[in-house]
């Protein structure tokens, strides 16, 4: 298996695909700050992810998602999407 990109990697792909600059999330964070996330330097918490998330206009778990991903395209979010189903499905069923 292929390294994920990680979070910080995702959460810049995520906003430059938006056409988001670094000042458009300083309502919920400094440029500093999301300049060391992007960086890898830190880790966001949970709630500042869903910050993070509400600004760029995406659920957070698509940052997440984005995040375990090698690379951003068609096939590995399919494997990603079917995985996702197959783990959620069984956790509403009880399987």
């Amino acid at each position: 298996m292929s390294h994920p990109m990680g979070i910080g990697k995702a959460i810049r792909l995520v906003r430059k695909a938006r056409g988001l600059t670094q000042e458009d999330f300083s309502e919920v964070s400094s440029r500093t700050y999301l300049s060391s996330l992007e960086r890898d330097l830190k880790s966001p918490t949970l709630d500042k992810l869903m910050q993070l998330a509400n600004v760029a206009g995406v659920h957070p778990a698509t940052l997440i998602a984005v995040s375990m991903l090698p690379t951003l395209n068609e096939s590995r979010v399919d494997a990603l999407l079917s995985l996702l189903e197959r783990e959620l499905r069984g956790l509403v069923s009880g399987d």
